[in-house]
Formats: structure tokens, C-alpha cells, sequence
């Protein structure tokens, strides 16, 4: 007979593992009392079994019940199991699972090396590193001692009466050079004020680009810029302490795949880039190393890692085709004005839409981590709190979730682009034109082009990687989960 467990209503298919096939098996006289009648199930946990055989002593047979765990090696999880469909012990479960990764394995290890054969072949060994053909400097740090406001004079002028009307003021300042070629020495430098110039005042820390001329000559120096060092430090001790309170050995993770993060964007995108590689081939390259890096570094060697590694490779190469096809379709040049800066500075021609679409790239894949990774970690609970469902149940489930996490994650997308491009917005809607020629605009259809593309992948990230974990999930055995 196919009773129902207790907590059938609560648990939904979870079944609670009983001693019901022994009994049924053993022919004892206990089973007519392990059968009461409908509606008067016990609320007794089933590892607690009555022992008495007299109905008279029952309440002095509960101890000694209570105290044998000769019960419990009789409880058998196979047959409970089997007869949902799944196995929730160690039978045919595992070897699914060893076949998964298997083909995880066979999937993800040919991409992990065609990225490094792309980070070897693209790297420009033996050649010097890009310079800019426009002399930029050697910075010197210095602390403004004062400040004056006048008329602006050159050194040795003196002002006869009023200046015009017209005339603009400049700021006097006087430094004292803290390194470099004159450090310790005083120097004099005349800025004129103007609505584009920063304002600087005593005691500010500054940064001079010094031309290499005479240190006793102040043409030879000029200010560029503030001093940040200390407070950027700051900002990042705070962020990495409040990483590690709250991850602990996994935030400490997370801090390290951002720094080796950050190593590949410096040591292999942008010497490569700069050499002259394709800025797209080089992304893909710089993406992909960043994506195995950080997924693995901080989540750890696992199925369900790697589901969330596809998911995001599967959701890279959609956004970089759909980037690619409507920034060919715009027209879109890539020429901005730094790009155009760039482009100059290297004294070199270098692919502007392709850098436009290295950008799309590079931006997409820190949204899709997260992406990916939650719905991968939501469809792994889901199937630890529910072992009985299947993976249509669980693809069902995780994508109700992934609703509410497609729509912030997009939002996210579009603001953090928005922000970057609000300068431009800015410019552009001071031209009195319509808005469809404000959109046109080179700079705000790249802005466009890559918050759409960006954001379809990563409503396609939901989808794939839900039905990838779904379906691997649901062939991971119980006590791997």
C-alpha cells in the first residue's frame, strides 16, 4: 500500500525516511500499530519507533526506544528512493555525476587552453613598450605654500593701473618641490583662472610634469594634478576590510582574483592593444583569462562553477556578435574624442570599433559573473532543499528567481553606463538639436549600442545558465550537493 508520509503537505516530494518497508517485510505484530487510521498520525520523529510489546507499558517503553539506535541501521534510503525516481544514496546517482563533469570537463578544458594559446599568440614579446609620441613628462610631487589672485603678469611684469574690464585673473601660486630633480627647492608658477581649471589652494598637494630643463627655471614645470594617493589607499583598505568581514576566507578570495584581475588587464590588455593587436581578439583573450580566474579562484573547483563559467562564455559570445553587428550597421567609428587622443598620442593607426567592442566586452563581464553565479547557486539550493525535483522543476524555479534578478541587473548595467557617458549627455543636449539627433550621436550610440548589447546578454545569461544548471543539478547525487 503507498501511504504518505507525515510531512508530505510541508516538504512537498521530500519523503522522510521510515522503517515502513521492514516492517512490512518482517511480518512482526508492531505493524498494525504503525498504521494508525487516517488523521491520527503520530507527530513522533521517525527515528524515535515505540518499543513496547504491551500496550499497558507504552509510555515506560519510550526511554529505552529512545536510547537504542538499533532502529536506524534498518532504515533503508535506497528503496524510499527509488521509489521517488532518484536515488538519494550512493547508487546509480554517482556515476551521472562523474559523467557530468566529465563533459564538463571535455567543454571547459579546451577553452581554459585555446585562452592561454590566445594570451601567448597576442602578447608582444621582444617589443619595446608603446610611448606616446608627445613628451608627457616626469612627475614631481610638490605642496602649494600660497596663493595669490591678480592680473596675469610674467615673471619681472609689473601692472600699471587698472587692468581692462575684460582681463582674465590668474593664480600665483607658490610650491615647494617635495621630489624629483629640485626637491626641497621653492618655485613660482602663474595659472590663469578660468572656468575649466581646478582651483588650488595653500597646503594643497599637487603634481608637476617637469620637461627636463633647468629646476631653477619655472617655464621647466607645470601643474597637471592633484596628489590621491593616500586617500585612494584609504577607500581601498575600506573596501577590502569590509570584503573580508563579511566574505572572510572567501572575500579574501575575491580580493585576490580582483588583483590578478587587474594584472591581466595590465600586463596583457593594454601592452597588446598598445602594440597593435586586434583590441577585440585581445579582449576575448584578457575576458576569458579574468572569467576562469575569478569564478574559480573564488568559488572553488566545482560543477557548479563551471556551469556558471559556460553560462557567462555562452552570454560573452552573444554580446560581442550582437556588438559587433549593430555598431557595424550604426556606422559606428569608435572615433571619440579619447579615442581620437589615443590615436594621436601613439602616432599609429589602431581599430577604433574594435576597442569600442573590447570595451563592450570588458564592461559585460563583471554583471554577467554575478549574474551567472546567483542563478547557478539558487538552482544548487534549490535541489539540496528538494532533492525529489527534476530539472524542469528546477529550471522553472531558478528562473522565476532570475526574473527579479534580470531586471536590477540590467538597471545596474544602464546607470553604470550612463554615469560614464553623463559628460557627453551633458554636451550633447546643449546643441539645440532634436532628440534623434542626440541619440545619432557618435558618442551616445556607442553609449547605446553597448547598454543593449550588454543587456540582452545578460537577460540570456538567466535563461542558459538556468537550464545548465538545472540540468546538471539534477544528476548531482544528494551528499555532493
Amino acid at each position: 500500500m503507498n501511504r504518505r508520509d507525515i510531512s508530505d503537505d510541508d516538504t512537498g516530494p521530500i519523503r522522510r525516511v521510515t522503517d515502513a518497508p521492514s516492517d512490512r517485510s518482517s511480518g512482526t505484530s508492531r505493524t498494525p500499530r504503525r498504521t494508525p487510521p487516517e488523521g491520527t498520525r503520530r507527530a513522533r520523529p521517525p527515528a524515535q519507533r515505540p518499543r513496547p510489546t504491551e500496550p499497558g507499558r507504552r509510555r515506560a517503553a519510550e526511554p529505552e526506544a529512545a536510547a537504542k539506535p538499533a532502529p536506524k541501521p534498518e532504515t533503508k534510503p535506497e528503496s524510499v528512493g527509488h521509489g521517488h525516481g532518484h536515488s538519494h544514496g550512493h547508487g546509480p546517482a554517482a556515476p551521472a555525476s562523474r559523467r557530468v563533469r566529465l563533459l564538463l570537463m571535455w567543454l571547459l578544458i579546451p577553452l581554459a587552453v585555446a585562452t592561454v594559446v590566445g594570451m601567448i599568440v597576442l602578447y608582444p614579446w621582444g617589443k619595446d613598450p608603446a610611448k606616446s609620441v608627445f613628451p608627457q613628462g616626469t612627475p614631481v610631487n610638490a605642496t602649494v605654500t600660497t596663493t595669490i589672485t591678480g592680473p596675469c603678469l610674467a615673471e619681472g611684469q609689473v601692472q600699471v593701473g587698472e587692468p581692462p574690464p575684460d582681463a582674465k585673473p590668474c593664480l600665483t601660486t607658490d610650491l615647494k618641490m617635495t621630489d624629483g630633480p629640485g626637491v626641497g627647492k621653492p618655485l613660482k608658477l602663474t595659472l590663469p583662472i578660468e572656468p575649466s581649471t581646478p582651483r588650488f589652494t595653500t597646503g594643497d598637494k599637487v603634481v608637476l610634469s617637469y620637461n627636463g630643463g633647468d629646476v631653477a627655471n619655472p617655464t621647466s614645470f607645470q601643474i597637471v594634478d592633484f596628489q590621491r594617493g593616500t586617500p585612494l589607499l584609504l577607500l581601498a583598505g575600506l573596501f577590502a576590510l569590509a570584503v573580508i568581514v563579511l566574505g572572510r576566507w572567501r572575500g579574501l578570495a575575491a580580493l585576490i582574483a580582483l588583483g590578478l584581475s587587474f594584472l591581466v588587464l595590465a600586463l596583457f590588455v593594454l601592452p597588446s592593444i598598445l602594440a597593435g593587436e586586434s583590441p577585440l581578439l585581445v579582449a576575448i583573450a584578457g575576458a576569458g583569462a579574468i572569467m576562469f580566474v575569478a569564478l574559480y579562484l573564488t568559488h572553488g573547483l566545482s560543477a557548479r562553477t563551471s556551469v556558471a563559467v559556460l553560462g557567462t562564455l555562452v552570454s560573452l559570445v552573444l554580446i560581442g556578435v550582437l556588438s559587433a553587428i549593430f555598431s557595424a550597421a550604426s556606422s559606428l567609428t569608435g572615433l571619440d574624442d579619447s579615442t581620437s587622443q589615443l590615436i594621436g598620442s601613439l602616432g599609429h593607426g589602431i581599430d577604433a570599433r574594435g576597442l569600442l567592442l573590447a570595451g563592450v566586452v570588458i564592461g559585460a563581464l563583471g554583471v554577467l559573473d554575478d549574474v551567472t553565479v546567483t542563478q547557478t547557486s539558487a538552482v544548487w539550493e534549490l535541489r539540496r532543499a528538494n532533492p525529489a525535483l527534476g530539472w524542469r522543476e528546477l529550471y522553472n524555479a531558478g528562473l522565476r528567481i532570475g526574473r527579479d534578478h534580470v531586471g536590477s541587473a540590467v538597471n545596474t548595467l544602464v546607470m553604470a553606463y550612463a554615469g560614464a557617458a553623463l559628460p557627453v549627455l551633458l554636451y550633447t543636449s546643449l546643441s539645440g538639436v532634436g532628440l534623434g539627433s542626440i541619440l545619432g550621436a557618435e558618442e551616445i550610440a556607442q553609449e547605446i549600442v553597448r547598454t543593449l548589447a550588454g543587456s540582452v546578454g545578460i537577460v540570456a545569461a538567466v535563461p542558459v545558465t538556468t537550464v545548465l544548471a538545472a540540468l546538471i543539478a539534477s544528476r548531482e547525487p544528494q551528499e555532493s550537493l
